[in-house]
Order: structure tokens, then sequence, then C-alpha cells
């Protein structure tokens, strides 16, 4: 039986994911900071759910987390969506040193402890993370969230070329999406090509099991950040980026509507994951 352990499966994309794989007959270590939502989600799927109330802040979160991978009998996928982030134009210095401490000292932490999970177990396994788009380029309003984003990008490249070097079988998937309204996003602001939480996680999954390196979610935000990419940086550095504007009424309607459009034909519910594979067939996937 497939194994994966999701880290920030309380909220957002990581529980919908947890859901997901749930349903399709993995076992599922999930962990997270709300224990309320991690003891729900075992209740609703006994069977396959593992869970751990892990703060990735916190120094003793590896061994927290080696613990769960035991309670688990093991681990295929390690899937790290925990993170943080802040409009902050004020540049408000405990929102930023908050961002860092999250998304670039607790991110560190938790990935290089599946990193020597794999190393140390001889196994074949897969890292696969939720970055950002705002991690191709620096945005103003974003600077420190969109600095540990990329930050987060560098790394996974870094330790995908360590992998090489030391002859180990890890993988990584580096999940780049825009906008998705989670609770992340302000609820008053409208944010620009934003994607319900259901599109988004089809194209998430896919993502995962297509053992893709990198994904940027969804078609829109590949096609802007291909033209974005294009520019030097000093004209980067000259466009006037907003990352969101207060919602009028009007607009607020217009976009739950284009949300609305968005919502693919399929629901996560059905993608495509594949069932419990039997030995000879495992190769196929991590």
């Amino acid at each position: 039986m497939k194994r994966i352990v999701i880290m920030g499966a309380t909220s957002g994309i990581g529980l919908r994911v947890a859901e997901i794989f749930a349903k399709a007959g993995w076992l599922v270590g999930a962990a997270g900071r709300k224990e309320k939502v991690l003891r729900k989600l075992q209740s609703d799927y006994p069977e396959k759910i593992r869970y751990a109330q892990i703060n990735i802040d916190d120094t003793d979160a590896p061994n927290r987390m080696r613990d769960l991978i035991n309670r688990l009998g093991g681990m295929d996928i390690y899937f790290h969506v925990a993170g943080i982030g802040y409009e902050n134009e004020a540049l408000v210095t405990e929102h930023d040193t908050a961002t860092a401490q999250t998304n670039v000292v607790g991110f560190t932490r938790m990935i290089d402890t599946a990193f020597r999970y794999f190393r140390s177990h001889g196994r074949r396994g897969r890292i696969a993370a939720v970055t950002s788009v705002a991690g191709t380029n620096g945005i103003g309003e974003l600077a420190s969230y969109s600095a540990s984003k990329k930050y987060q990008q560098t790394y996974l490249t870094a330790l995908d070329q360590l992998a090489r070097m030391q002859g180990l079988d890890i993988s990584f998937t580096d999940i780049r999406p825009g906008w998705i309204r989670t609770p992340l996003l302000n609820p008053d602001r409208i944010y620009p090509m934003t994607m319900t939480l259901d599109h988004a996680v089809v194209g998430i999954v896919r993502a995962i099991i297509a053992r893709k390196r990198v994904c940027i979610v969804d078609w829109r935000w590949n096609l802007l950040v291909r033209a974005w990419s294009l520019l030097p940086d000093r004209l980067w550095e000259l466009l006037p980026i907003r990352v969101s504007t207060q919602a009028t009424f009007a607009e607020d309607k217009a976009d739950t509507k284009t949300e609305k459009q968005l919502q693919s034909p399929e629901s996560p519910a059905k993608v495509a994951v594949p069932a419990p594979l039997s030995p000879a067939s495992t190769t196929d996937l991590s």
C-alpha cells in the first residue's frame, strides 16, 4: 500500500489533497497545527488516516514527523504545503520575519527530514512542495513571500542535484500555483486570475502522480509566468505590480462567477489517483 505524508493538511490545499488520497486507498499521514481538524479527518477516514499535530516552526517538528512516518509504516511521498504570507506594502517587520521563519526555516527543516528519511532507508521517494508563481520574480507588495518562495524553488533544485550526485532515487515536484481561493486570501479583496480550490487541486494531484518536475497551476498563470520571465530585471522593477484591489459588490459578484466557470468538470474526488499498487508495479510512482 502506498503512503503519503502531507505537511499542512488542516486547511486549503493540504486538507483537500489528504481527502483525495484517502478516498483513493492510500495511507495518509496528515500533519498540521489544528488538531481538531486532524481528528475530524481521521474520523472520516479511520482506516486510511494517521495524524500528528506538528508546527514546522518548532525545533522538535522533525521528531514528530519521524514518529508519524513510523506509525504510517513508511513513506513513499512527502508533500509540503505548510506556509504563510502577507501583503506587506508597509513592510511590517514582524510579518516579514514570520514569513521567513515558516517559509524558509520551517520549510528547510521538514524538507531535510524527508530527504534524510529516503536516503537512510535506501528507498525510492518523492518530495513535492507547493511553492508559488510569486517565487519566479520579486513582487514589491509580497517582498518576503516572493523571496521565500524563490528560496524554496532554488532549494528543491539544489536537492535534486544533490540526490543525483549521491546516487539516490529521490525525485522532486515543484508546484507553483497562482491565486487560489483559500483562507490565505483576504475575502474582501479581488486577486487577479483566481482559481477555485477544486479547480487547482485537480492539477496539483495530477502533477504529483505524473512525477512532474515543475508544474505551474493553471494554464493562464503558465502563460503569464513565461511572459514576465522574458522581461529584464530593470524593466520588471519599473512595473507597478498590484497584488490585489478592494472589491466592490459588483466585482465580488463577478469574481465569484468567474471562479464557478473555472470549476473543472472533474471534481477532485474523481481525479485518477492510482489505487494501492502491487509490489511489482510500485516503481511507476513515488
